[in-house]
């Protein structure tokens, strides 16, 4: 069997899930001595991610396919390295969680935490809560006027830790915020919620976005980051500070319909990047490389 090669900067679930495949071969990095007196090899096949350093471009140029994912990561390869467009593809961030219903699993959540169900839940959750508008989305909840949300920030101990020193800023929220330090079922939360709200200044495709929309979260999403191209106008922020997104939460926390509506077309749209969706993209690819 003729084995497509794939090399790649950084792993994830699409190419783990690739690597299981018999015709998939990853392609190995050859020690100093071995380059030195051999033809270097490259991939059919390099997915690109991070930087477009020089040795993602030395990829891109030699390999037969690249893989980004987005679009905007797309036309900076483009723009930098001269290569066709034909030889750049755009598959969005896999998710692949399993789903229960957002209406039971916030039902429990809201019971453990002795809140009412009806209580609208707005989430943050992040690796670097400092780049990705932690103090913003504070401000932003502050300014909301509709009387019954909870707000859930979870994170890595390190986070929440550095987080509370900033809080007592924040005394309007005082009875509103509830933390979650290493929280075991990140996912629970994605489903219980009812707003995603990222204010980030981070670039990089936040694949949270998108298992936001899958755990059928409204969400508002900076502009700054390329995960802006799968949100629509009405999610789009500004800026991390925009100071309409207040006055957009509150619309929608009031409109019972149109909080379903946005809830449903999120999901349905999230449900292209499924892992099994995605999977069948980059086969179709392959078998046309």
């Amino acid at each position: 069997m003729n084995k497509t090669t794939i090399s790649y900067k950084s792993s994830n679930l699409l190419i783990e899930e690739l690597k299981k495949q018999e015709n998939i071969e990853v392609l190995k990095e050859g020690n100093f001595l071995i380059s030195l007196f051999n033809k270097k090899k490259y991939a059919d096949v390099y997915f690109h991610s991070g930087n477009l350093d020089e040795k993602s471009i030395e990829n891109i140029k030699n390999s037969k396919i690249t893989i980004t994912n987005c679009f905007a990561s797309m036309n900076q390869i483009i723009a930098k390295t001269k290569v066709s467009h034909e030889k750049i593809k755009v598959i969005y961030p896999s998710i692949n969680i399993e789903y229960k219903k957002p209406k039971d699993v916030k039902a429990k959540i809201c019971e453990e935490l002795k809140i009412d169900v009806k209580t609208k839940l707005i989430l943050f959750t992040a690796k670097n809560f400092k780049t990705s508008g932690i103090k913003e989305f504070l401000d932003i909840c502050s300014s909301i006027t509709y009387p019954d949300f909870k707000i859930i920030i979870a994170g890595e101990q390190k986070q929440i830790s550095a987080l509370q020193f900033q809080l007592p800023k924040y005394q309007n929220l005082q009875d509103k915020i509830i933390l979650f330090e290493n929280y075991s079922n990140i996912d629970d939360l994605f489903l219980a919620s009812d707003i995603f709200l990222l204010p980030t200044y981070n670039k990089s495709f936040s694949s949270n976005v998108i298992k936001a929309m899958f755990c059928k979260c409204v969400v508002f999403l900076s502009i700054e980051n390329d995960a802006k191209e799968v949100v629509d106008v009405f999610a789009s922020m500004d800026s991390p500070t925009d100071p309409s997104i207040a006055f957009k939460i509150d619309a929608v926390l009031l409109d019972k319909n149109e909080l379903k509506k946005i809830k449903k077309e999120n999901k349905k749209l999230a449900l292209e990047f499924d892992l099994k969706e995605n999977l069948k993209k980059i086969n179709y690819i392959l078998e046309n490389v």
